[in-house]
């Protein structure tokens, strides 16, 4: 469980810097933006943007992620298998949400928390 954790740490830093890759990559941005203080926000492509509101979105599911894997090792719970397949189904909710495909990027969210509340089912 411990390596599920990090991977998330680790899905999350890809997350925190995938807008400001792609950014630069579409030419929105320069090296002293980035480096710099950003006072002025410049046009984003809407690849940049969902990968924005795609980050947004990790971080608002993964402090539930993080305490119920901890809570799994504290109780000895083994709920290896759903935190694989929750890291799994953010991965694939990352590119479902670039790639702009709503129906697919909305049910791969919904199998995400079923896997949370499959986690927290055996703590309870």
């Amino acid at each position: 469980m411990i390596e599920l954790i990090l991977l998330s740490l680790l899905l999350l830093l890809a997350h925190l810097v995938l807008p400001s890759i792609l950014a630069a990559a579409a030419g929105n941005v320069s090296a002293e933006f980035l480096l710099g203080p950003r006072d002025e926000t410049p046009e984003f492509s809407k690849v940049t943007q969902r990968a924005k509101r795609a980050s947004a979105n990790l971080l608002e599911t993964l402090p539930a992620f993080l305490v119920l894997a901890v809570l799994s090792i504290l109780t000895e719970s083994d709920v290896t298998v759903l935190a694989q397949a929750w890291l799994l189904l953010r991965v694939l909710y990352l590119f479902a949400y670039l790639s702009s495909v709503a129906y697919l990027r909305s049910l791969v969210w919904t199998g995400a928390l079923a896997c949370l509340i499959g986690m927290a089912l055996p703590l309870i």
